[in-house]
């Protein structure tokens, strides 16, 4: 039986699904997110049980593109979140890390 990893294999080998050498390059191919803007991250606790909660503020891009820079995240400091209305939360207090990735990433943060 196969696995999903051996059949989308086998469809990139078949020339079915195009090969993605770097997914970085098609993420900010695909994500035209302005740059320009400066970004806020904040440190929430209100509404969450005491817990504790990332935000970052200040995306002026449609919510395709900041769902992508939301997954990027997620992906890079391996927690969750979500991303709407301008705003991507990740779980826990991670803001230097967030600070960090978003500057590797091009944009200017507060």
């Amino acid at each position: 039986m196969m696995d999903w990893k051996d059949i989308l294999g086998s469809k990139v080998e078949s020339g079915e699904l195009p090969a993605a050498e770097n997914s970085d390059e098609i993420l900010s191919e695909n994500a035209p997110v302005r740059k320009a803007d400066t970004l806020r991250v904040v440190i929430d606790r209100k509404g969450r049980k005491g817990k504790t909660a990332t935000i970052v503020e200040g995306f002026t891009c449609d919510e395709a593109s900041l769902k992508a820079v939301a997954a990027k995240l997620k992906t890079r400091l391996g927690t969750g979140g979500s991303a709407r209305a301008g705003e991507i939360l990740i779980q826990g207090e991670r803001a230097d890390d967030i600070r960090e990735i978003l500057r590797e990433m091009g944009y200017k943060v507060k």
